[in-house]
């Protein structure tokens, strides 16, 4: 089997969002828990992964995450509650 590519999305404890791309997304979270991540996810500790897609490619993946952390945070929740995600009030 081909090896898959993620982009994923955090929740973060002060409700904003992180988009990020990986290989193993639960590993990657565990990397974020630990401060060991994303500078930003240092600053703004993730509390769960709200979403995660699969693609074939790493140029998709990527494209996918610079897709979502270019959009205001109005367009990022409809394309979360679009995919099915519930949001915290």
């Amino acid at each position: 089997m081909a090896k898959a590519y993620y982009f994923y999305v955090l929740l973060c404890a002060d409700n904003s969002f992180y988009g990020g791309f990986t290989t193993d997304v639960a590993q990657r979270f565990a990397t974020h828990r630990a401060g060991k991540g994303a500078k930003y996810t240092r600053a703004h500790p993730p509390v769960r992964v709200l979403y995660q897609e699969a693609f074939k490619t790493k140029h998709d993946a990527l494209h996918a995450e610079w897709a979502f952390k270019h959009q205001s945070r109005q367009k990022k929740v409809r394309f979360l509650r679009a995919h099915g995600v519930t949001l915290p009030q």
